[in-house]
């Protein structure tokens, strides 16, 4: 077996070893029917994507927990934060130095943050398995201490951010004039900021995300305390944003729509085209353009998790889009809105598209409503 510079990609392969999935990828269809197997370290079905140009960047996995049944506690030595593919659970944390519970319910689309250095004990309430993707920067974090066993249950590491937090850690997250700065951006405009984000398809309180095009809004969410992130988009039916391409290890998932992205490298080359609805996933490689585009009858909705900031180039924005590397609808391939319109056409549908949009390069979307059903 040929070994990878990275400490984390071996380690994967230690696990694939013992029989769990390690798929590699830059998508997945549907993430709530990925193939499991059982992984001794959590005690529970799981399977790892290494999804394509994430390698030593981020780290992605799906685990599973029966109907009824509860993981046993676990602490990691990084942060994660975990977007509930399906079902509904219980969480408790807590930290060792000062061991108060923080207890919270969870459903469809919840994100929330586990702190690192805490004890997680995560229940099934329901009747049917749930499926939870953890998303994390577990990769970096071994290749600077390349010992695993450090990361997970280190007995001799207690320190955690719930030491000294209030029991309001997990409450609702909150929309909130951003009066701090960061490298993700200066001070100004409305943020989501928190630990935990009851339902994705739900929020409605978002802003208008004009560069690139749609008439799309978005919502930057940020985590006290941690350097973790995501951003969540949202644009109408019979629309499709503009192509643009940035660094590597951003993990889109779907929390509702149904539609479809094209990825192509930025030299030129075959132009693929990925189809998505809830559950879907989907990681552009390294400097790849793509596009993402609504067949549905309502909005569509994109959970964009960020990798480290590191990892962005000095040029991009809040929503991780460089400076000038955006295709502009007068500029695109007459494929693009071509395949478009057919495949709204297979569907009895029309394209919202404005005419204007293909000649004026100065053309302004009207910032559509956003509906949550």
């Amino acid at each position: 077996m040929v070994r990878s510079y990275f400490t984390h990609d071996n380690w994967l392969d230690e696990q694939a070893a013992k029989g769990v999935p390690v798929l590699s990828d830059c998508y997945v269809e549907d993430l709530r029917t990925l193939d499991l197997s059982y992984w001794d370290i959590r005690g529970c079905d799981t399977a790892f994507v290494r999804f394509t140009n994430m390698e030593g960047v981020t780290e992605a996995r799906v685990q599973e927990i029966p109907a009824g049944a509860s993981l046993s506690p676990f602490k990691l030595g990084v942060e994660e934060m975990v977007y509930v593919l399906s079902g509904r659970g219980f969480a408790s944390v807590w930290g060792e130095i000062s061991n108060a519970k923080r207890d919270f319910e969870w459903s469809d689309r919840s994100v929330f943050v586990i702190p690192r250095n805490s004890w997680c004990e995560l229940r099934n309430m329901g009747n049917t398995p749930v499926r939870l993707l953890f998303f994390n920067y577990l990769p970096i974090a071994m290749s600077t201490i390349p010992d695993p066993e450090f990361f997970m249950n280190n007995p001799h590491v207690n320190k955690s951010i719930l030491d000294d937090a209030d029991q309001d850690f997990f409450s609702e997250a909150k929309d909130v004039e951003k009066d701090f700065g960061s490298a993700w951006g200066a001070v100004g405009g409305i943020v989501w900021r928190g630990n935990f984000w009851p339902d994705l398809l739900a929020w409605d309180k978002l802003t208008a995300a004009g560069s690139r095009g749609a008439g799309g809004s978005s919502i930057a969410m940020y985590v006290p305390g941690s350097e973790i992130s995501a951003h969540m988009s949202v644009f109408p039916p019979g629309t499709y944003k503009k192509a643009h391409r940035h660094g590597p290890g951003r993990l889109i998932v779907i929390p509702g729509g149904e539609g479809y992205s094209i990825m192509w490298p930025q030299d030129g080359g075959e132009k693929k085209v990925y189809p998505w609805h809830e559950g879907s996933a989907v990681t552009p490689p390294d400097q790849y353009f793509h596009q993402h585009f609504n067949l549905g009858l309502k909005a569509a909705r994109y959970f964009a998790l960020h990798p480290p900031v590191q990892f962005l180039g000095k040029d991009e924005d809040e929503q991780g889009n460089a400076e000038g590397v955006n295709i502009e609808y007068t500029e695109e391939d007459p494929w693009i809105r071509e395949y478009f319109e057919n495949q709204l056409a297979e569907r009895g549908l029309e394209s919202r598209m404005a005419p204007e949009v293909y000649t004026d390069p100065d053309f302004k979307f009207r910032t559509a409503s956003v509906s949550s059903t």
